[in-house]
């Protein structure tokens, strides 16, 4: 095939070059926060991939930040040895996107806190569904004992990616992708 052809065709799909190298980089990114800034806590550590997730979601929309958020997550666990948790880790992440997305880019989108009221429902049932899949796991002990790291870890995700998010937008004057 020809450079020409694939250029065109990745176009009338919807990913331009430039598209998929932003993807990867959001991948990374939340990859990175994931597996590099861990803190430690009594239970594992928390971390800062999820504010990369919401910033994929505000930067790309709901499609593109479920692909980078499972992939980036999923990733960090593999590598990470955590082998049990990338499948849970890739849906949970994906869930609390597709949330993120449907509230902000559909139900609120002509609000001015629409990726805050997104970003904090999806990140209810973030912290809902990893509670609910550590009980079969680990036990209902376990589960509740990690529910205040977990709650602290997804609020912060919240509240870092969505105000990293509104710098680069006044900083860049970046348009909002909806989808």
């Amino acid at each position: 095939m020809k450079k020409d052809n694939y250029v065109t065709e990745s176009k009338a799909r919807g990913y331009s070059q430039r598209d998929i190298a932003i993807e990867g980089m959001l991948i990374a990114l939340v990859f990175l926060g994931t597996f590099y800034f861990k803190i430690p806590t009594a239970f594992g550590y928390t971390h800062l991939g999820d504010c990369m997730i919401i910033l994929a979601t505000c930067l790309l929309g709901t499609k593109r930040g479920v692909i980078a958020g499972a992939l980036g997550a999923g990733l960090a666990d593999l590598i990470g040895g955590y082998v049990a948790w990338v499948i849970p880790t890739m849906i949970i992440k994906s869930a609390w996107v597709l949330v993120m997305g449907l509230v902000a880019f559909k139900i609120l989108k002509n609000s001015r806190i629409n990726l805050w009221v997104g970003a904090i429902i999806g990140g209810l049932i973030h912290i809902l569904l990893y509670t609910l899949i550590k009980i079969p796991m680990f036990g209902l002990t376990y589960a509740l004992a990690t529910l205040f790291t977990l709650s602290v870890q997804t609020l912060s995700g919240v509240v870092l990616g969505n105000i990293i998010y509104s710098t680069i937008k006044s900083k860049l004057g970046l348009a909002l992708r909806h989808s």
